[in-house]
């Protein structure tokens, strides 16, 4: 069993409909977060799951409508009933991450700091294949050029099929190769084909990059109101006729 809910198919920009990106991975016996914008272990806590019971976080880049929620996820974690039961879990990020949490503990201090033995946290280069770090899932990374570091993830699972996110993403051929046949990939679409924007997707870009890699099913999520007020089922279409989904908060789609 592989699965994921959309805690937040939206952006940076607060809709009431549409939280910041965060997806929450379900296995057999195990909980991950990809992407951890704000708002996202509220709306974990909607679901009746607690951050307690998050196994990883798989982060794909530093903007702080994929992150922020770090910061809340480690104070939460320090509450001493949590800090005394807690299993330990890992924060898994780009290069550089690092760096990046160590400028958090700079504005936070001991309030967001762990001890060792509870949290583990990992940099993946862009081309990694890991193997020890989720039970039962191959996870493989490539570059997707939104920013110089940022990353997409693939998830195996010898039984499910397999999961690709994206994040925020050009029309990467890194990516495309890495999500070759995959069950499902979730990429973004932020904004419509009339006012691309450098970095990003808009709809005929992620039906290109779905239908060269040749995946089953496509995912579109992270919608600026721009991309929300246009036909953006009709602009994948010209490309990808596989199976098209619209992401909205609370979906849950597996492979």
């Amino acid at each position: 069993m592989m699965k994921v809910t959309f805690l937040g198919s939206g952006t940076g920009v607060p809709l009431a409909s549409r939280a910041s990106p965060s997806l929450l991975l379900s296995t057999e016996n195990e909980l991950y977060l990809l992407d951890l914008g704000p708002g996202a272990l509220r709306r974990l806590a909607h679901l009746g799951i607690s951050h307690e019971q998050i196994s990883g976080v798989f982060i794909t880049h530093f903007h702080l409508d994929h992150s922020l929620d770090l910061v809340h996820l480690l104070f939460a974690t320090r509450h001493p009933p949590v800090l005394r039961k807690r299993a330990p879990f890992f924060i898994a990020g780009p290069l550089g991450f690092n760096q990046f949490l160590s400028g958090l503990h700079s504005a936070y201090g001991k309030w967001i700091s762990l001890p060792e033995k509870l949290l583990k946290v990992v940099e993946i280069e862009p081309g990694s294949h890991i193997t020890g770090l989720c039970p039962r899932l191959t996870v493989r990374t490539a570059s997707t050029g939104h920013t110089p570091r940022s990353l997409a993830y693939r998830f195996d699972h010898p039984r499910a099929g397999s999961i690709v996110y994206t994040g925020d993403t050009t029309c990467s051929q890194e990516v495309i190769e890495l999500a070759q046949g995959a069950d499902l990939m979730v990429t973004e679409c932020s904004f419509p084909d009339e006012m691309p924007v450098e970095g990003h997707l808009t709809p005929a870009l992620a039906g290109k990059m779905a239908h060269e890699a040749e995946v089953r099913k496509l995912a579109l999520c992270h919608f600026y109101p721009e991309a929300l007020a246009s036909n953006i089922s009709e602009q994948c279409r010209g490309h990808f006729h596989g199976e098209l989904v619209l992401s909205s908060d609370g979906l849950v789609l597996g492979p």
